[in-house]
């Protein structure tokens, strides 16, 4: 092989793959203050304090984390692990699959609409309106202390449906 034809067939050979629709896949944590489309991300989510972010179509095979203050939008993103939020701002799940639970804890408000969860879904103690509708639940539907309590319905539960989420 000519040496000086191999940085050619190199790039003829990434021009090649994303032309058929070879996804980028990201190694490691990544940091998401804005949007991220339909990569493959191999670690976690951080979503910053006071900053929000979109998943859109995207896999990612950790964890998503949304710091204090901070809001996530998701649609139809797959996400190996656990969503988890402690004094949230806003959380929005639409379609899509999560392969642990979703865990919000004394945030804000949620919107968790037609997602398959492998884990639990929990709501505690949160201080905005949530809705939970359509939703497929390997494990259990726990909602507790929420003010206003959640609203949603047609739920599939595995498990239980527990305290507030017990008619949704």
């Amino acid at each position: 092989m000519n040496l000086k034809q191999l940085p050619r067939q190199a790039a003829l050979a990434t021009i090649t793959a994303l032309a058929l629709g070879a996804g980028v896949a990201h190694a490691d944590d990544m940091v998401c203050n804005g949007r991220i489309d339909a990569v493959a991300i191999d670690g976690d989510v951080k979503v910053p304090g006071n900053t929000a972010c979109t998943l859109a179509g995207t896999r990612v095979d950790g964890n998503v984390k949304l710091e204090s203050g901070a809001s996530l939008t998701a649609r139809n993103a797959r996400i190996g692990g656990n969503v988890q939020a402690e004094n949230h701002r806003q959380l929005s799940l639409a379609g899509g699959t999560v392969g642990g639970s979703v865990q919000l804890k004394q945030g804000g408000g949620a919107n968790i609409t037609g997602v398959a969860v492998k884990g639990d879904i929990q709501l505690f103690e949160n201080r905005r309106a949530q809705t939970v509708r359509g939703n497929r639940v390997g494990g259990n539907l726990q909602c507790k202390s929420s003010r206003p309590a959640p609203t949603g319905g047609n739920n599939t539960v595995k498990g239980n449906k527990e305290d507030q989420c017990a008619r949704l």
